[in-house]
């Protein structure tokens, strides 16, 4: 690619709109309405064009916006109306056969499809234009597209409950692109948008470093965090002589086992492993440890090797043999969870 040509992202919303999303439909608004200002804004920074494709899903599956100009998108308000069933697969095939037929010249282009639904297909074998009234071989359909799709291209996709997991699982989608959201609540709604701002930050940061696609989007397991991701984020090891890592025998707060521990307590020079779901604050640097030799790898590029934005988001922990990740703490009281490590930087 030549240094001169464009990094273009085409990022696309395909969003349930069956009658049991009645409940939610404002918030769902909102959040895609936010995702919309924060893509704008990060594109800006990043100096990325990004495009934006809108599909709504029930009984049949509409396109409200083409490809446009993210700086120039309106609200969903007016778009956004719910009724039906959900024809969860002929949307995913609709909008990834219409954002195929994307002209693609001059600039390194990359597509980014986020699929939410809150239940399970039952209608796409009756949607207009639908591939086949088989729904398993819409099953077949689905899971054929994703196998043969580029290394620029990344479908993922949002579900209510581990029935729905395990389904877009057989649909052919990559485990780590598949997340669960809680669709009974509105607070459900605006964690899976933390999600989604999540996977677009790690997407956009990735494609500054060359990075085309991901099947892992959801992940902080080991297709996110590697050594080869690591050196492509530009993580610097840390002095050894600068850092300590201390074993947690018992649950105890942050500061009263340090100072058990015979150290000094210095606020934000603790780190604790993230061992469990846990909500990140904007502003808490994170540290990645190599299992193997204990070192660890830190700075402002460690919260970009996670996607993490400049927001509070939730993050949890996937399996990862070689690297452990570890969040600074802020707080005297936090809680250190029995058998996992404690970080300390001088």
């Amino acid at each position: 690619m030549s240094g001169s040509q464009n990094y273009i992202n085409h990022v696309a919303l395909v969003l349930d709109a069956s009658s049991s999303m009645s409940h939610l439909s404002r918030k769902v608004v909102d959040v895609a309405d936010q995702q919309i200002a924060y893509l704008a804004r990060r594109s800006q920074e990043l100096d990325q064009e990004t495009r934006v494709t809108v599909y709504v899903f029930a009984d049949k599956v509409e396109c409200v916006i083409y490809d446009k100009d993210v700086l120039r998108m309106p609200s969903l308000k007016q778009l956004y109306r719910v009724g039906g069933m959900t024809a969860l697969l002929a949307a995913t095939l609709k909008s990834q056969a219409e954002l195929a037929q994307t002209a693609q010249l001059y600039g390194d282009h990359s597509f980014l499809t986020f699929v939410l639904t809150d239940g399970q297909e039952n209608a796409s074998h009756r949607a207009p234009g639908a591939p086949s009234r088989d729904p398993r071989e819409l099953v077949g359909a689905v899971a054929g597209l994703i196998a043969t799709q580029q290394d620029n291209w990344t479908l993922a996709v949002l579900v209510p409950d581990q029935m729905g997991k395990r389904e877009a699982m057989q649909c052919g989608f990559p485990k780590d692109n598949i997340a669960v959201w809680d669709a009974t609540s509105t607070q459900g709604l605006e964690e899976a948008g933390q999600v989604i701002q999540l996977a677009t930050e790690k997407f956009m940061v990735g494609r500054a470093k060359g990075i085309r696609g991901s099947r892992a989007v959801f992940s902080t397991g080991a297709d996110a965090v590697n050594k080869d991701t690591i050196a492509a984020a530009g993580l610097t090891p840390v002095d050894p002589s600068a850092y300590e890592l201390l074993p947690v025998t018992r649950d105890a707060a942050i500061r009263e086992w340090v100072v058990e521990c015979g150290r000094t307590y210095r606020t934000g020079g603790a780190f604790y492993q993230l061992s469990k779901s846990e909500k990140v604050q904007a502003r808490k640097r994170i540290a990645v440890l190599k299992k193997k030799t204990d070192r660890v790898y830190a700075g402002p590029e460690a919260r970009a090797l996670l996607g993490l934005p400049d927001v509070e988001v939730r993050v949890k922990p996937d399996h990862n043999d070689d690297f452990t990740i570890f969040v600074q703490s802020t707080s005297v009281n936090r809680k250190l969870v029995t058998g996992t490590r404690l970080l300390l930087m001088s």
